[in-house]
């Protein structure tokens, strides 16, 4: 092991990230566009051709093993791939594919360890949905030894990939922040994966949020729509309660759980007492002061809310800390009247015992979608030890294409699926069926449609649903049914007129420049330790308790540089380039 990475290991940064572990989207990254296009002509322009000289298509790569190490959790996605969809990516660029996922109980220990050994394959893939993610560091310091190849001139002679070299196509924090930062001088040495085609678009059909069982809502006589407010949500919490509602086994219900995914803070359940993002608790108020939540009144309205929620046995004991498979066996079996965090796809709530609340408003403001004018979700990279690393590049992208998309996304024509008239790809019955009656057999089959997800860390980018396949989402041109109950709630819901109140926004996440801020590492930590102090908070004996904890955390910050940072905030706000989320 390298000892600069032993080093680098001992951080107390690194320590705080490890203990805050890595979160994935549970299945909620879905990101797509609608754009006009002829999808047969992209059929035949996308079509495998042969090159007539050595009888290999015109897709032919090289005749050789493409290896990934994946620093990503097992829920996300699975080294398993189907022999005959290896098969035909043979076929098509004589590529021997084959990915392995780093077995760690986090991923970003997995990785740090990874890097340390300095032992990697031809490609590595990780987290970073954005330049604020705790793997972003990591990455930087692992580029800035050398370890990774400059992806920038193989971008060139690519069709997909090329375009994110075109100046208005990558989003702010992509661009500026991930991938072609300024110290790297025109270099890249990440690629971020699932960029729109276009954008300010919002193609995914999902309501996410807080949820409450139909049944009782109906009992009390409440229109979960018309819950705006933390004060609103408590009163309904109290009705809930004195309802001496059960779940599916006869226990009485608990009025507030915690999300499907495990106990968590929950921004969205808890919107107007939350100073900024729940995972960055940085915001401007009215007269344009950017400061942290715990310099605002708001960190302890939001203790005291909890506090009371707890002892009147509103809110699940542990609503913070509970872990996933208990959370989310509360959820199906209905013994939370309000799952804090879920949404429409899952298959648990397809025929809508659970509908949408809220959503809640702001800590300042009326509620109002914020949508991003395009996002980013993990990123790949090219060890410098790779050989040829041009032919990495080639393979990302035509996996990126429409043909390989049709490969790893709906399998292989005539065994999963047909073409209509248009080009766009037809689900077969049996996969639908099968898929409903036996999702793990189904995702043996080997593609994304079936719940593989192989092919979108290297593929899974210059997304356009629509524009490529004529469907947003899997199966709707087979008029599958897997999902019945998704535009049904987004109906409910309202989600057409609230994208059309939406505000499109370009800008980066507060957390983004601890990087390039000198105390960046130890300031990190202290914001660590505040999330950690706020959960104190909430469980200590008494108000007067809480405040010290949270004095104590707030402290610590301001001695790890909180004024100087929210003072770069402020420049790095007035820079058109580097607009941030405030």
């Amino acid at each position: 092991m390298s000892r600069k990475w032993m080093k680098y290991l001992s951080l107390p940064v690194m320590a705080s990230m490890l203990l805050a572990g890595c979160s994935s989207n549970n299945g909620n990254n879905t990101a797509s566009n609608d754009q006009t296009s002829d999808s047969k002509n992209a059929t035949t322009n996308n079509a495998t051709a042969t090159n007539a000289t050595d009888g290999k298509p015109a897709s032919w790569i090289a005749d050789r093993k493409i290896k990934g190490l994946v620093f990503m959790g097992t829920d996300d996605y699975t080294e398993d791939m189907n022999p005959e969809i290896k098969a035909e990516i043979k076929k098509k660029t004589g590529i021997d594919f084959e990915i392995e996922i780093m077995k760690s109980a986090d991923s970003l220990e997995g990785m740090i360890a990874g890097l340390a050994a300095n032992d990697l394959p031809d490609f590595i893939a990780f987290y970073l949905n954005n330049s604020g993610r705790p793997e972003m560091p990591v990455a930087l310091k692992a580029a800035r030894e050398g370890m990774f190849t400059d992806l920038a001139p193989f971008f060139k002679d690519t069709k997909v990939y090329s375009k994110y070299l075109q100046d208005d196509y990558l989003p702010a924090d992509t661009k500026y922040g991930v991938m072609f930062r300024p110290e790297f001088n025109g270099a890249t040495y990440f690629t971020h994966m699932n960029i729109q085609r276009e954008g300010g678009q919002v193609t995914w059909r999902g309501v996410g949020g807080p949820y409450i069982r139909k049944d009782i809502a109906d009992k009390l006589g409440v229109d979960p729509r018309t819950i705006t407010t933390t004060a609103q949500l408590e009163e309904l919490a109290k009705k809930i309660k004195a309802g001496n509602f059960t779940d599916n086994n006869g226990a009485a219900v608990t009025p507030i759980g915690p999300a499907y995914w495990g106990g968590h803070e929950v921004g969205a359940l808890f919107n107007d007492l939350e100073w900024g993002a729940s995972d960055q608790r940085i915001k401007q108020d009215k007269d344009g002061k950017i400061l942290h939540e715990a310099q605002t009144p708001i960190a302890m309205k939001k203790v005291e809310f909890v506090q009371r929620m707890l002892k009147e046995k509103l809110l699940q004991p542990e609503f913070f800390t509970m872990d996933e498979s208990r959370a989310t066996e509360g959820a199906i079996n209905g013994s939370w009247a309000i799952i804090a965090d879920m949404h429409s796809y899952q298959d648990f709530n397809q025929d809508m015992h659970y509908i949408p609340l809220g959503p809640i408003n702001k800590v300042d403001a009326p509620y109002k979608m914020q949508i991003d004018y395009k996002s980013g979700y993990s990123a790949w990279a090219v060890p410098a030890t790779t050989k040829k690393p041009e032919e990495v590049v080639k393979f990302a992208d035509w996996l990126a294409s429409r043909e390989g998309k049709l490969l790893w996304k709906y399998g292989i024509e005539g065994r999963d699926y047909t073409l209509d008239a248009n080009g766009n790809p037809l689900v077969k019955k049996e996969v639908i069926d099968l898929k409903a009656k036996d999702p793990n057999e189904a995702k043996k089959l080997g593609f994304a449609g079936v719940g593989n997800n192989w092919g979108d860390i290297l593929g899974s980018t210059d997304n356009a649903n629509k524009a490529d396949f004529g469907e947003e989402n899997y199966g709707d041109n087979s008029n599958s049914g897997l999902f019945p109950a998704v535009e049904k709630i987004a109906t409910y819901y309202g989600l057409d007129q609230k994208i059309k109140d939406g505000e499109v926004v370009d800008a980066y996440v507060p957390n983004s420049f601890l990087g390039e801020f000198e105390n960046g590492t130890d300031l990190k930590t202290a914001f660590d330790n505040y999330n950690d102090a706020l959960v104190q908070a909430y469980y200590s004996k008494n108000l007067d308790d809480a405040q010290k904890i949270l004095n104590s955390a707030l402290k610590q910050m301001e001695s790890a540089g909180l004024d100087g940072y929210l003072k770069l905030l402020a420049d790095k706000n007035a820079d058109p380039k580097t607009k941030v989320k405030l």
